[in-house]
Order: C-alpha cells, then sequence, then structure tokens
C-alpha cells in the first residue's frame, strides 16, 4: 500500500525535520493507516545514501539493500514477537508474545555501544509502542531519558493514552490523520482491490484495515452477519449464534468474537445515525435496509444497546462460553425491535 500517497502532508513534514532530528518522533493516529510502513519508509530515507528528491530511499545504494535485507547495523525494530514475519507456529508450542519485552529494551545498551556505519545515525523503530508492561515501560523510559547520541527513536502508536505520560512528553507527536476519502479509495484500487468504497466504510475511513479485511477472506461471514442482523426482530437469535459460532470455529483462529461484536457495533452505530437522519458510515449496501430498521426503534434503546455492546466487546477477549456469548449478543439486539 503507498503510504506515501496516502500521507502526502505527514511525509512532507517528516522530511523538514531532516536537518534537526529530536530524540524520538511518535506517530499517532488510528489502526490501519499505515503508520508503521510510514516510520519504516522514514528510516530508510535517513539511512540512504542516496535519497531520491522526494525523500524516499534510493533502494539501490549498500545502505538500502542492508535496510531491505532487514539487517542493517544501525537499525532495530522493535515489535511483540507475534507481528514477526517469519513466525512459525508448531503445534502444541507456545504462542508467540503479543509484548514487547524487556529483554528486547535491555538488548539495545549492546546496539548503542557500537559504532554506526560510517558515522551516521541509529535508528530504534518501536511498533506498537502501546505493546509493553509497566515494567517494560519504565526500561524504556530510561533510555528516552537518557539518549545515546546520534540516535533517533521512531515510536508508533494507536493508543496513545495508554502510554507512560512521561514517555508521551519526551516524543514529538506526529498525527497521522485519515486520509480523504477520493485518495484512499484511489490508492486501495491502485492495489487491485474490488470495491474499495465498502471496504473503506466497513474499516472505519482505514485504508490498511480495509485491505486486511478484504484480503483475509472476510467478506463471506460480513455478509452473514449483515443478513442475519438485516431481518431485525424475524431472526432467530440461538439460530444465527450457532452460525456465527461455527464460522468462528472454522476459521482456525481468522476470525475472533471480538471481530463479530466490532462489526455488531458498526452496525449498531449505522443505525443510530439513520434514526438521526444522517448518512450511515460502515454498512452502506445495506442502507436502505439499515434505515428501515432505524424507524422501528426508539433513539434510548439504540443508546443503551451500543453501552451493552461496549462491555461485550472487553467479554469477548476470554468468554467462557462462545455459544452463550453469541446467543446473549443477538438476544439483546432483538429486543431492540421489541413493541
Amino acid at each position: 500500500m503507498n503510504v506515501i500517497a496516502l500521507h502526502e502532508k505527514v511525509w512532507s513534514g517528516m522530511q523538514g525535520r531532516r536537518d534537526r532530528l529530536p530524540h524520538s518522533l511518535m506517530l499517532v493516529g488510528q489502526k490501519g493507516l499505515g503508520k508503521f510502513e510510514l516510520a519504516r519508509s522514514f528510516a530508510a530515507s535517513l539511512l540512504c545514501e542516496s535519497p531520491q528528491t522526494d525523500g524516499l530511499a534510493c533502494g539501490k545504494c549498500l545502505a538500502c539493500n542492508w535496510f531491505a535485507q532487514g539487517n542493517h547495523p544501525d537499525f532495530r525494530l522493535l515489535q511483540p514477537e507475534a507481528l514477526s514475519d517469519d513466525i512459525e507456529i508448531e503445534d502444541g508450542k507456545k504462542k508467540p508474545s503479543q509484548q514487547i519485552t524487556i529483554d528486547q529494551i535491555r538488548a539495545l545498551d549492546e546496539f548503542f555501544n557500537i559504532g554506526t556505519h560510517r558515522g551516521g545515525l541509529r535508528i530504534v523503530l518501536v511498533n506498537p509502542t502501546e505493546a509493553m508492561n509497566r515494567s517494560t515501560a519504565n526500561s524504556l523510559l530510561k533510555t528516552l531519558e537518557e539518549p545515546s547520541p546520534g540516535t533517533l527513536f521512531l515510536m508508533v502508536s494507536s493508543e496513545p493514552m495508554r502510554l507512560l505520560p512521561t514517555i508521551r512528553s519526551r516524543c514529538q507527536i506526529v498525527p497521522v490523520p485519515v486520509p480523504s476519502s477520493r485518495v484512499a479509495i484511489q490508492v486501495l484500487a491502485d492495489e487491485g482491490l474490488s470495491k474499495p468504497e465498502r471496504w473503506l466504510a466497513l474499516a472505519g475511513g482505514s485504508p490498511g484495515l480495509a485491505l486486511a479485511l478484504a484480503e483475509s477472506g472476510q467478506s463471506a461471514w460480513l455478509e452473514l452477519l449483515a443478513s442475519r442482523l438485516g431481518s431485525g426482530r424475524a431472526a432467530d437469535p440461538l439460530a444465527v449464534a450457532a452460525e456465527l459460532e461455527k464460522v468462528v470455529k472454522d476459521s482456525k483462529g481468522k476470525l475472533q468474537l471480538k471481530q463479530v461484536v466490532e462489526a455488531f457495533q458498526k452496525w449498531l452505530v449505522d443505525l443510530t445515525l439513520a434514526r438521526n437522519g444522517l448518512p450511515i458510515r460502515y454498512f452502506l449496501a445495506q442502507q436502505a435496509t439499515i434505515s428501515g430498521l432505524a424507524d422501528m426503534i426508539p433513539p434510548a434503546r439504540l443508546i443503551q444497546s451500543y453501552r451493552v455492546a461496549i462491555s461485550r466487546r472487553q467479554e469477548a477477549e476470554q468468554p467462557l462460553n462462545a455459544r452463550l456469548f453469541l446467543e446473549g449478543l443477538f438476544l439483546d439486539y432483538r429486543a431492540l425491535f421489541a413493541n
């Protein structure tokens, strides 16, 4: 995905800092905007020996070759093991960590004590910065408080309020906004995505999430969910729960309950918007159905239902029984249409 085309102003602003780099930059914005790719492109640009006029790395020099192979001596990527491209999960083996570990932070000491290639810049990319427990975050904070000369920290965060305030205060914030629909749709179309408008809407305007949704084969269960929710009071909550539970199980971990709840929340948002005479945001293909259903529901019920859905989103992380969880979700939905 062409993140530079998505965020031309952000990229231009980052390039404007080349001659006066701070100790740390934090790219902040909602998930799926390409913040990590933007930060990685900036790192490659800074390490490149002959960057192009637009600031992009040349892709041809020795430094670019090292960077592409993942072994540039002046670059370190700190991210959870689960995000590694080459991770393989074997049956019976411990699942890869979802957190950046304190050992990864401590390993930076050796990195900082080694001279840089040709006396250049040393870069540490942290993604996502909020994927740390308190001990790890405090270890990182100590490093930020005592910066090594010639070092730049590039931090990526979708949830900056989860970070220690002291970490945020030591970073210059780079806001990464949601791109315009026109630009995002064009970028997605250039990626070969069919019906980019639909996927972008379902992803809440985040091109990266739109691409991930489309490429993960999730259209089938989303269409199933929209069809059942579109039936309103005629939908059988127990039957719908059984259908969705089977889909989740058959996905073998690719589809999680929390994703079903998130889609359900988006449906409720669209119902609320339609009830107030506003354009819907997510399920564009079901606009007529949603508008018809919204007229049947008192606004107060919609607000209460959304509040309940928020608590269910938290429960979805570790439900005791997936079938009972889904049954409760869809029983609540049918109750919206009670006389």
